[in-house]
C-alpha cells in the first residue's frame, strides 16, 4: 500500500499576517466602544460569558501577544503552528479565569476602552521589539513570534464572529486574517483526519485533502465539502453543528464519505 504523502508546511506572509491582526482588532475595538451597558450585558454563544467577558477576552488575545514578548526568550521551541490546534486542548478553565480576571480589571481601571487603547499600544510596541522569529512564551509553551500571529488571526475571526451573534453588530472581517484562520483550520483537519478520500473547499482561501480512503489523483474529487470562510470557522470550532450547517445549505457535500461530523471540532 502506497504511504500517504507528507503535507507540505503552509507559509504565512509576516508583513501580512502582523497587518491583519492589527486590523482585525481596530475593527473590534471600534465596535466595542459603540457597545451600550445594556448590551454588555447581553449573553453569548460562549457558556456563562456575557458579551463584557468576551470583549475583555478579545482583548487578551492581543495581551498574550505583549506577554509574551516581554517574558524572557524561552529556550525551547514546543511548539509550532501545526502542533497548535491540538495543543489548545484542556486550557478552557485556565482561559475562563484569566478572561474573568481581565474583566474585573477593566471595570476598575476606566472601562473596556482604556483596556482597548492600552492593548493597541502595547501591542504596537510589542512588534516593534520583536521579530517574527523570535521564541515567546506562549499558554502552550516556547512558540515562534510569526506563528503565535497566525493563531492570533484565529482568535480574532472566530471571535468577532461570536460578538456580532451576541450583539447584532456587524463588525467587518479584515480578509487576511479571514484568509489565514481558514487556512489553519483547515490544515488542522487535515492533520486531524490524513488521508485523501475528501477534498475540503473553503474558496478563496483554502482546499485540503483529508479523510484515509481512496486517493483522488485526477478529475472532479468524488467526495467534496465546499463552504464559506466563517461556516467552516463555525464548524470548526464548534459553534454550528455538521447537520445544522448542511440542512441551511451553508455546507454543499457531495459524496459517500463527506460527512466531517466524526472529525469536527477541530478547535475547542
Amino acid at each position: 500500500m502506497p504511504q500517504p504523502r507528507k503535507r507540505a508546511t503552509r507559509r504565512y506572509d509576516p508583513a501580512k499576517t502582523r497587518a491583519a491582526v492589527t486590523a482585525q482588532f481596530a475593527h473590534v475595538r471600534e465596535g466595542v466602544e459603540r457597545l451600550t451597558p445594556e448590551q454588555l450585558a447581553l449573553p453569548t454563544r460562549l457558556g456563562e460569558w456575557t458579551v463584557r467577558e468576551l470583549a475583555a477576552h478579545i482583548a487578551m488575545v492581543l495581551r498574550s501577544v505583549v506577554r509574551g514578548v516581554e517574558a524572557p526568550e524561552p529556550a525551547v521551541r514546543d511548539v509550532g503552528l501545526a502542533d497548535w490546534p491540538a495543543a489548545t486542548r484542556g486550557f478552557a478553565g485556565a482561559v475562563d479565569a484569566d478572561t474573568r480576571e481581565l474583566a474585573e480589571w477593566a471595570e476598575e481601571s476606566g472601562g473596556l476602552a482604556e483596556l482597548y487603547a492600552r492593548t493597541e499600544r502595547d501591542f504596537a510596541a510589542a512588534l516593534a521589539a520583536a521579530p517574527d522569529g523570535r521564541l515567546i512564551v506562549t499558554r502552550f509553551g516556547g512558540m515562534p513570534l510569526g506563528d503565535f500571529l497566525v493563531t492570533r488571526t484565529v482568535e480574532l475571526t472566530v471571535h468577532t464572529d461570536d460578538l456580532n451573534a451576541a450583539t447584532g453588530l456587524a463588525v467587518p472581517h479584515d480578509r487576511q486574517a479571514l484568509a489565514a484562520c481558514a487556512r489553519v483550520l483547515a490544515d488542522a483537519l487535515a492533520a486531524k483526519a490524513p488521508g485523501g478520500s475528501v477534498e475540503l473547499r473553503v474558496p478563496p482561501y483554502a482546499v485540503v485533502q483529508c479523510v484515509e480512503g481512496p486517493r483522488h489523483t485526477r478529475g472532479t474529487p468524488p467526495n467534496v465539502v465546499e463552504t464559506d470562510p466563517l461556516t467552516w470557522a463555525r464548524l470548526a470550532t464548534g459553534r454550528v453543528a455538521w447537520d445544522e450547517a448542511l440542512s441551511d445549505a451553508h455546507v454543499h457535500a457531495s459524496g459517500d464519505r463527506a460527512d466531517l461530523t466524526p472529525w469536527l471540532p477541530v478547535l475547542g
